[in-house]
């Protein structure tokens, strides 16, 4: 009998899940459960191309998830196939550099990098502990946003601040988006055929964003850092600033450090700088007429060029540019604006390709000029592909 794996991304008001077969790279059925804990909360089902929404009030993780099993029972899907768990965790710290099968030596080594991942490693580990209690004999996997980039040489990694900074509290350089990053280098890989010794550069663009120079399957720079704060600019994060800035706010303000670090994580951005939304999709739309929300398009994709142009330093070549996420996927404008502020490495747009790229293999720059592409990342498919590797080789 076919088994299958349940993919689970726990956050702090919600989470995600996708449940497969074991050999199938589309899900049976996913959902995602919203503004938990709240008179809002609720949990959409898509299962057989049929959406559902239920309303679930004031209802907690454990219920929430409570509902999905009942759910599941409801449209008769038999969760005695369920061979495995595969969750989402943002931060691994220095631990893991693959996915790992869930223990309790883990579990405390996931509780130490929570001050390095506070908004996210906590909600992690309590959906892994709320699915341990629900499948009590089921192996649990933890897949890392970071560990992808554990491959980072040194001089990448490091800050230049007091080195005891990094002995003692590992203040440095981590990555995130590698579950992301991963799987597109893989992709593109196969699509391009290339050897073992390709080079390129990925870019992840959603409401978070991040760019990574890939070198022999390796993850070598990123752009993301301790925290996933630094680096582009983001749907409300406001990426690379000087970090004086900080101090100068509070002294003109009077705002703590915590109120300042939530403006910058939560204010900044697309949405700081705009005064608008952090959804690109209305900048774009609004940007005709609304200046701020230009100047936001514009600062986000000189920024993303710069970035790009940096990371070019660790390779020797570029194979090929990749853009993914729900913004690199999808905006045929801020790809275009951006590959124009890469004239120096020779990137020419094509606009039918770009515009319709689906129908050219996801290239999107002329023939005989270095290759851009776009490719659908799918971070659940790779969750549920490093589970069922490592369950069923142990």
């Amino acid at each position: 009998m076919i088994s299958q794996i349940l993919v689970f991304n726990s956050g702090s008001s919600s989470f995600k899940f996708s449940l497969y077969q074991s050999d199938q790279s589309e899900p049976i059925l996913a959902g995602l459960a919203e503004q938990l804990g709240s008179q809002q909360a609720c949990i959409s089902f898509e299962y057989k191309q049929n959406k559902q929404k239920f309303k679930t009030p004031n209802s907690n993780h454990e219920a929430a998830i409570n509902f999905v099993l009942d759910q599941f029972k409801t449209l008769n899907i038999d969760t005695s196939l369920i061979k495995a768990i595969g969750h989402r965790v943002v931060h691994g710290g220095e631990f893991y550099n693959d996915s790992v099968i869930v223990n309790d030596e883990v579990l405390n080594n996931l509780e130490s990098c929570s001050d390095l991942a506070p908004l996210h490693n906590p909600a992690n580990i309590q959906g892994i502990k709320i699915m341990q209690n629900l499948f009590k004999d089921i192996p649990q996997i933890a897949v890392f946003d970071t560990a992808f980039h554990q491959t980072l040489p040194k001089h990448a990694y490091l800050y230049a601040v007091d080195y005891n900074w990094y002995k003692d509290y590992a203040v440095r350089r981590y990555g995130f988006h590698g579950t992301s990053h991963k799987y597109v280098a893989q992709q593109a890989k196969t699509i391009l055929k290339l050897d073992d010794k390709h080079q390129l550069i990925t870019i992840h663009l959603g409401n978070g964003c991040s760019a990574c120079a890939i070198k022999d399957g390796k993850s070598v720079d990123t752009t993301m850092g301790m925290t996933p704060l630094e680096g582009l600019v983001m749907g409300t994060r406001c990426g690379d600033i000087d970090p004086s800035i900080l101090q100068f706010i509070a002294n003109k303000t009077n705002l703590s450090l915590d109120e300042i670090t939530t403006k910058l994580n939560k204010q900044s951005g697309l949405l700081g700088l705009s005064g608008l939304s952090n959804d690109m999709r209305t900048l774009i739309a609004a940007s005709a007429t609304n200046p701020q929300a230009k100047i936001a398009i514009d600062v986000f994709c000189f920024k993303l060029a710069k970035q790009i142009m940096a990371l070019a330093t660790s390779l020797s070549k570029i194979d090929v540019l990749v853009f993914t996420g729900g913004i690199g996927e999808n905006s045929a404008f801020i790809r275009e604006e951006v590959l124009e502020h890469l004239v120096l490495l020779g990137y020419k747009v094509e606009t039918e390709f770009n515009n319709h790229q689906k129908l050219y293999n996801g290239q999107i720059t002329k023939a005989n000029t270095p290759l851009a592409m776009v490719i659908k990342t799918d971070e659940e498919l790779m969750i549920k592909n490093d589970t069922t590797r490592l369950i069923f080789s142990n």
